[in-house]
């Protein structure tokens, strides 16, 4: 491919990531590998150049562009070598024409400004992510791993934690494949150890997806106790089988609920679990440096619908908990109304139940919770809070 070629080709799949971001569809990776299945012609170099203009357009436009053409014609105004290769030679794209606008350029979505928390370092959102890794006490130890990893550096705090540069493989390594480690940002991290769950608990992740958390807690249970995987939607949970299986957490339950109905399924726990986890499905604010793309599919009505089933697994989650147990709630977002909010609205409701302190080194005391930034603590953003239920 010419280096016009692969402009025009990252216009082509800018086009499809727009539609599909506007109309729910399949996500810029994926997209990505399909089209570049259907074209054995492009070289590896060629993929990766054309990988590279689309995120760079993508991570530039806080606002979902009008075409993949305006998502290029802006990133050519701030990359003015790129102007010249929309030349209209073969398989190349037009010239542009004097006074065509591209896509402006912005970290945040008007919209959402002002619904995100007061700390949070913007300009930080969408910088490129590490690579965090936890090691698996249920078959290693962190002495014993860290020198199979030369590149990696400690998170101060997690004892478990190493961190790797950004784009490492670790899924080729032997370690990863052996189940000595599992790939969890650190803030992820930092919310199953609030959990603080312990051998001979029962503990509910009722969020579970595809069970990086689950498997967090399930090393801090050294294997002891009940651990229940819930979630609503069939195919994360069957992910979540082989990599238990690869971690050798081969008591976790799953237990897939019906939406809508979960309170059938969790019948039985009622007032049975230590520690309830409510990772909340959340707008994903707080993993932009990952996804980018996510801010072209979320819009205002859709951060409703979020809001209102945080508040609704919040309160088929509540009667759980055991006298004295903990519900910790989490969402990887940094809008108030998630986050901050969801607490204060949750301890009106629940007379009796308070917000316990986190005493973690990262991060910032923030209504009855702890916020995580990626500006401020190197993690992905996270929100989460330990709510305690009267004894």
């Amino acid at each position: 491919m010419t280096p016009s070629a692969r402009i025009q080709a990252a216009i082509d799949l800018l086009d499809a990531i727009i539609a599909s971001a506007r109309d729910g569809g399949p996500a810029a990776d994926t997209l990505i590998a399909r089209y570049f299945k259907e074209r054995r012609y492009a070289g590896s170099r060629d993929r990766r150049a054309v990988r590279d203009h689309v995120y760079d357009a993508i991570r530039r436009a806080a606002e979902r562009p009008e075409s993949g053409r305006a998502a290029m014609i802006g990133l050519a105004q701030d990359q003015p070598a790129l102007a010249a290769l929309f030349d209209g030679s073969p398989h190349a794209p037009l010239p542009i024409e004097p006074g065509e606008r591209g896509a402006p350029a912005s970290a945040v979505p008007g919209w959402l400004q002002p619904l995100l928390a007061a700390p949070v370092e913007q300009d930080a959102l969408l910088g490129r992510a590490p690579v965090d890794l936890r090691v698996n006490r249920l078959k290693a130890a962190p002495v014993q791993v860290a020198p199979l990893f030369p590149d990696a550096t400690a998170i101060p705090g997690l004892p478990d934690a190493l961190r790797l540069p950004e784009g490492s493989p670790v899924e080729q390594h032997p370690a990863w494949k052996e189940g000595l480690v599992e790939v969890q940002d650190a803030g992820s991290q930092w919310i199953a150890a609030a959990c603080d769950a312990r051998p001979g608990m029962t503990v509910v992740d009722l969020c579970a997806g595809a069970g990086g958390k689950t498997l967090a807690l399930a090393a801090a249970m050294a294997g002891q106790g009940r651990l229940i995987a819930a979630d609503t939607i069939r195919s994360r949970v069957a992910r979540l089988e082989p990599r238990a299986q690869r971690a050798g957490a081969t008591f976790i339950d799953t237990l897939l609920l019906d939406q809508a109905h979960e309170e059938r399924g969790l019948a039985p726990l009622q007032g049975q679990a230590d520690v309830v986890l409510v990772d909340a499905p959340c707008s994903g604010t707080g993993t932009w440096r990952r996804n980018p793309e996510a801010r072209w599919r979320l819009t205002p009505a859709r951060l409703e619908r979020l809001v209102a089933e945080q508040r609704r697994i919040l309160d088929f989650a509540a009667p759980l908990v055991r006298p004295g147990g903990l519900l910790v709630y989490a969402t990887c977002a940094l809008v108030d109304r998630e986050g901050r909010d969801q607490v204060t609205a949750f301890l009106a409701r629940y007379e009796g139940w308070i917000a316990e302190p986190i005493d973690v080194p990262v991060g910032r005391a923030h209504g009855g919770g702890v916020l995580l930034t990626p500006g401020h603590d190197g993690s992905d953003g996270f929100f989460f809070a330990r709510l305690c239920r009267p004894a």
